[in-house]
């Protein structure tokens, strides 16, 4: 079992932070860099046996066109270089996960352009590939998405790790990706291509227990399966787009429960559990006390 680290950004938030909407996380990263530091440190204390670059909001929908442009190989360096100064200081084994993000923006499917993502995902392959440990993409909402990254990330030598976000609002029993794609259509697909493992990331934790369960049954065990779910309440597809607010985070996900979520995501089959969006050292901390009791 494999503990990741949690939601860089509302951590961020909580520690008073540059934050807020469009850059999210990138903000912190362009104006003071030591909170995003901390913010590493704060998870690994936790338990997190994986901390993930803080490069999700390096794209052109959270930063602009321009900075994009001007700054994003240098706040991509920035961003690597903290998890490796975080590694260092812990003195512990910790892996470093490269985060990809969707290209076009959070729970956007229909903003994905095949033309432009290339060129986008090849200066993160760039800038990740020779400093970490596994290649993760993130909140991906469509097989479009996943099918690019695979292809411009294949035999980059690191495990590639593709983590989905679905639809909060599908009924129990069929998960949908955001794109209305059915999991087990995606899954089909995803098995043509190189890829070490499949998680399911950025919504509700309510809707993770299904997916699981689908993705056992389809891979049949040969590759690890892996949760980190958002403490937001449900999105809508005709939600206002992602960059434009700040999602209230739900009171009701304390800890405790969210480690009793992760004892229920063990028993179906996954092995790395962790948080996403809002979840912080605290719930990681709860994780990393259930896998202590099951060793």
């Amino acid at each position: 079992m494999l503990i990741l680290d949690g939601g860089t950004g509302r951590q961020l938030q909580r520690i008073g932070a540059p934050f807020g909407q469009p850059e999210w996380s990138a903000l912190a990263l362009i104006k003071q860099p030591d909170l995003v530091l901390r913010v590493h440190m704060d998870f690994i204390h936790a338990g997190a046996d994986i901390i993930t670059t803080n490069t999700y909001s390096i794209i052109p929908y959270h930063i602009g066109d321009q900075r994009f442009k001007d700054e994003a190989p240098q706040l991509l360096d920035r961003a690597v270089k903290l998890c490796l100064r975080a590694k260092m200081l812990s003195n512990k084994n910790i892996k470093i996960a490269g985060a990809v993000p969707p290209m076009f923006g959070s729970y956007a499917p229909e903003n994905f352009d095949p033309l432009n993502a290339p060129k986008m995902l090849r200066l993160f392959k760039e800038k990740l590939i020779p400093h970490c440990d596994i290649i993760l993409a993130e909140t991906l909402s469509s097989t479009a998405e996943i099918q690019l990254f695979q292809k411009i990330f294949k035999n980059c030598n690191k495990p590639l790790w593709v983590s989905v976000t679905l639809d909060d609002t599908n009924p129990a029993g069929n998960p949908k990706l955001r794109s209305g794609e059915s999991l087990s259509t995606v899954i089909k697909g995803l098995k043509k291509n190189p890829f070490d493992a499949i998680l399911f990331n950025c919504s509700q934790p309510e809707v993770m227990a299904d997916a699981i369960t689908i993705a056992f049954r389809m891979l049949n065990k040969k590759v690890p399966i892996g949760v980190y779910a958002n403490a937001f309440p449900p999105r809508a597809q005709d939600s206002a787009p992602s960059n434009s607010d700040l999602t209230k985070i739900r009171s009701d996900l304390t800890p405790e429960k969210y480690k009793a979520f992760g004892r229920e995501w063990l028993e179906l089959g996954a092995t790395i559990i962790g948080g996403c969006c809002g979840v912080g050292p605290e719930h990681i901390k709860a994780l990393k006390d259930l896998a202590s009791s099951s060793d």
